[in-house]
C-alpha cells in the first residue's frame, strides 16, 4: 500500500479529497433526477415548498453518494489502478492520500448521505440505501460485481438509468406511478453508455484479474452489444414520442431527425471509446431529451 508522499501539501490533499468524489460524474445523478422531477411536475423548476428537499437531494446525489461509492471502489481497485495510465494521478496511487484516508472519507460520506437523505423522505432514504449497498457489492469481495460480466453493466445501468430519475420523481409523486417504459429506456441507455467504459480499462482490469464485460467478451463484442442497446433505446424513445405514450404533440420532427444522428455518433465514439467521447454521446442525447421535456412542460 502506498505511503503518504513527503511533498504532499495541505492544498494538494484537499484537492485530492475533492477528486475522490469525481465532481465530473455528479451531473449523471443530477441530470437523471431533474428529468424525473420535470416529468413528475411538468414544470421546469421545483414547485413552491419543495426547494429544501430538492437541494438536500442534490447534495446526496452529487458529492455524498459519489464519494461514498467511489472511495470504496478506489480501495479495492488499487491493483488495477496501478497498471492503468488513466489512473496514474489518482490520490491513492500517488500516495497523496492513504487507504486510511479513503476509508474515513467513505464512512463520513456514507453516514452524511444517509442522514441528509432521511431529511428528504423515507422513500428517498430507501433509494439512497440501495445505491450505497450496490456500490459496496460492486467493489468489495467476495461478491465484487465488477468482476461478473453482465452484472457489472446491469448495476451501473440500474443506478444511473433508473434509480436516479426515480429519485427526482419521488420528490413529487409516488414511486409506483413512475412509467415502466421510462425505466426500461433508462436501463438501456445507461447500459449502452457504460459498456464502452469497460473497454477503456481492459488492459488494467485484465492484469488485475477483474473479469469485466470487456475482459470476458472482447472489445468488439462490447461495441456490438452497446450499439444494439443504443438502437433499441432510440427505437423505444421514438415510440414513446410518436405514440403519445407520455405526452401528446402534433409533430415530433426533432426526435425523428436526431435519432439516426445519435446512432451514428454512438457507433463512431464507442468504436474507440474514451471518457470524453462517451461524454459527447451523453451530451448529444441531451438535445432530444430537452425537446421532449419542453413538450411535457408546454
Amino acid at each position: 500500500m502506498p505511503q503518504l508522499t513527503a511533498t504532499a501539501t495541505a492544498p494538494s490533499r484537499a484537492w485530492a479529497v475533492v477528486r475522490l468524489g469525481r465532481p465530473w460524474f455528479w451531473p449523471l445523478g443530477w441530470g437523471g433526477a431533474y428529468l424525473g422531477a420535470v416529468l413528475a411536475t411538468r414544470t421546469w423548476l421545483p414547485p413552491a415548498g419543495t426547494m429544501p428537499a430538492t437541494v438536500a437531494a442534490m447534495v446526496v446525489l452529487g458529492p455524498l453518494v459519489w464519494t461514498a461509492v467511489l472511495t470504496v471502489n478506489d480501495l479495492h481497485d488499487l491493483p488495477g489502478d496501478r497498471r492503468n495510465p488513466r489512473k496514474a494521478s489518482a490520490p491513492l496511487v500517488t500516495g497523496v492520500l492513504t487507504a486510511a484516508d479513503l476509508t474515513r472519507w467513505h464512512w463520513w460520506s456514507t453516514i452524511a448521505a444517509v442522514l441528509v437523505a432521511a431529511l428528504v423522505s423515507p422513500v428517498f432514504l430507501a433509494g439512497t440505501l440501495i445505491v450505497l449497498a450496490l456500490g459496496r457489492l460492486y467493489s468489495v469481495p467476495p461478491v465484487r460485481v465488477k468482476s461478473r460480466p453482465g452484472a457489472d453493466v446491469a448495476v451501473n445501468a440500474l443506478v444511473v438509468g433508473v434509480l436516479a430519475p426515480v429519485s427526482g420523481w419521488s420528490l413529487h409523486r409516488p414511486v409506483g406511478d413512475y412509467p415502466l417504459i421510462l425505466a426500461l429506456l433508462g436501463l438501456l441507455l445507461a447500459a449502452a453508455l457504460y459498456l464502452p467504459t469497460t473497454v477503456i480499462d481492459l488492459a488494467a482490469d485484465h492484469g488485475a484479474g477483474d473479469n469485466t464485460a470487456a475482459v470476458c467478451w472482447s472489445p468488439e463484442a462490447c461495441h456490438r452489444a452497446g450499439l444494439t442497446l443504443w438502437i433499441a433505446a432510440t427505437a423505444i424513445w421514438l415510440a414513446v414520442c410518436h405514440l403519445g405514450i407520455l405526452v401528446d404533440r402534433e409533430s415530433w420532427w426533432p426526435q425523428t431527425l436526431t435519432a439516426p444522428i445519435l446512432v451514428v455518433v454512438y457507433a463512431v465514439a464507442a468504436r474507440r471509446p474514451s471518457i470524453p467521447r462517451m461524454a459527447v454521446v451523453a451530451v448529444a442525447f441531451g438535445a432530444p431529451a430537452a425537446d421532449f421535456l419542453h413538450a411535457c412542460v408546454s
